[in-house]
């Protein structure tokens, strides 16, 4: 149930304060990406896969959809289950999951035709928000994390 909440409360805060706040150069954090890496951490990668693919099919159906419905549900499933495996440790693991989330998403919206994915896009549009997710990591990752674990003491 927390797992559900935080994902419904990261996404909606993704909608309605990140992507409409100017940040410089253009971009922001994926906070529905951060939680699903945080909860994968503390849950596994089964359960990790199970609500990245969740996660990403609400990002996908939230508004403005401007992809292919699935996308981000292929790629946060594939994230989630890569941290759920706990590979090297926590911080190396949010390192490679933000790093690979943006990169997989533009290589899944070009093999599927997506006119939207250049060479330019990815270049300018990857490392902000790689760096704005960076950013957030620490404490989005605490937050969830902190639920998870009130949560086996309640």
């Amino acid at each position: 149930m927390i797992a559900v909440l935080a994902v419904l409360v990261a996404l909606l805060v993704q909608v309605t304060v990140v992507n409409r706040f100017p940040l410089p150069p253009g971009g922001g954090p994926d906070l529905v990406l951060l939680v699903v890496i945080g909860m994968a951490l503390a849950r596994g990668p089964v359960a990790g896969a199970v609500l990245g693919f969740s996660a990403g099919m609400l990002v996908d159906l939230m508004p403005p959809t401007a992809h292919v419905l699935g996308q981000y549900a292929f790629v946060y499933a594939l994230v989630g289950y890569v941290a759920g495996r706990g590979l090297g440790g926590t911080v190396p693991t949010v390192m490679l999951c933000v790093l690979a989330a943006p990169l997989l998403a533009a290589a899944v919206g070009w093999l599927i035709g997506d006119p939207r994915v250049t060479a330019a896009s990815i270049v300018s549009g990857v490392p902000v928000t790689v760096l704005y997710s960076l950013l957030a990591a620490p404490a989005v990752i605490w937050l969830v994390t902190t639920s998870r674990s009130e949560e086996y003491a309640a």
